[in-house]
């Protein structure tokens, strides 16, 4: 489907793309890793046609991008890091805009545009200005403008960049699902992986909902998870901080404060190679490996013991404790 040999870029003195060659195959979801700078979106950009490479070939389904463009582009979908959008359309005149711009026959344009728009779940949206609308939203219209046309190969360049966590499991599994009819290549930033998997894990006593708000006002904590331990009668917690942040010292006195005292406190932080590691045996995991980490909430159990505990510390809660996203 896709082979690119000795693929070169160069910017004066700086070589961006070093002789890069890979094949690519139909059927299949592919991803580039690295950290910014190491070349995927220059890469990208060369396969697509939209910068020419200094030196080497990208072939198409047979095409050669810089010698039959026409031809080739056909073949693809692309959706860059910022998506190509202009806020002052309706998202239903974006969707007519960009199947005019890939020469959709005017027979299928309509059936098309509702099919696409239906698949990345926009159709409630057709009416809104795009300006109007959430982060996750506009990178699913993105993502439409990308798949009109059917192409069979699909491009996405950090398509899930910005988005909160509740956005990025709906963007990944739409990814997901387009590999039954399309080729689906896309890159992603190691380091912002790590960076939000740096963490705090404590155990601490005392009531849920003020254990709960003392952690919240502390700077740079970006998400709190509780899950009651009914054997040590204490609240497991991990702190999601920002990368670089050392905010042990403001946790105690918060905890002090509100008369929660802690028994455990650890700092967890992930490394480049545990976050590949990671993507790479996500899928060993998945399918029943346990995880050997001690610090993996427990789950709420209905016994009669915890249900105690909990009606003394204020309202019984559900399973989950996450906080809802706001709606993508």
């Amino acid at each position: 489907m896709i082979e690119v040999s000795n693929l070169v870029k160069k910017y004066g003195d700086h070589t961006a793309v070093d002789h890069l060659s890979f094949q690519i195959e139909k059927g299949k979801i592919y991803g580039f890793l690295g950290p910014n700078g190491a070349g995927k979106s220059t890469t990208m950009n060369m396969i697509t046609g939209y910068i020419a490479s200094t030196e080497g070939k990208v072939m198409i389904d047979g095409h050669d991008i810089l010698e039959e463009p026409e031809a080739a582009k056909k073949c693809i979908g692309y959706l860059p890091e910022m998506p190509p959008l202009y806020f002052d359309m309706t998202v239903l005149e974006y969707m007519k805009f960009a199947a005019d711009l890939k020469k959709i026959p005017r027979n299928q344009k309509d059936k098309q545009i509702k099919e696409v728009m239906d698949m990345v779940k926009i159709t409630d949206m057709k009416d809104r200005l795009i300006k109007n609308l959430s982060k996750g939203y506009r990178q699913r219209v993105g993502l439409a403008q990308a798949i009109l046309g059917y192409p069979e190969v699909i491009i996405l360049d950090e398509p899930t960049v910005g988005l909160d966590p509740k956005q990025i499991i709906e963007i990944r599994d739409l990814i997901k699902g387009l590999k039954q009819k399309h080729t689906v290549i896309l890159s992603s930033n190691l380091e912002r992986l790590a960076a939000g998997s740096n963490s705090l894990l404590m155990k601490v006593k005392g009531e849920k909902d003020m254990i709960r708000k003392a952690l919240e006002t502390i700077e740079g904590v970006t998400g709190v998870e509780m899950s009651y331990d009914s054997d040590e009668k204490l609240w497991k917690t991990k702190l999601s901080i920002q990368e670089n942040v050392d905010i042990r010292e403001k946790v105690f006195y918060a905890m002090a404060k509100a008369n929660c005292p802690i028994y455990e406190m650890q700092v967890k932080r992930v490394s480049l190679e545990d976050v590949f590691l990671e993507l790479t045996e996500g899928e060993k995991k998945s399918a029943g490996k346990p995880e050997s980490s001690q610090w993996k909430p427990v789950e709420d159990r209905s016994s009669e013991e915890e249900k105690t505990q909990e009606e003394k510390n204020g309202e019984p809660e559900k399973a989950s404790d996450e906080k809802e996203g706001d709606q993508s």
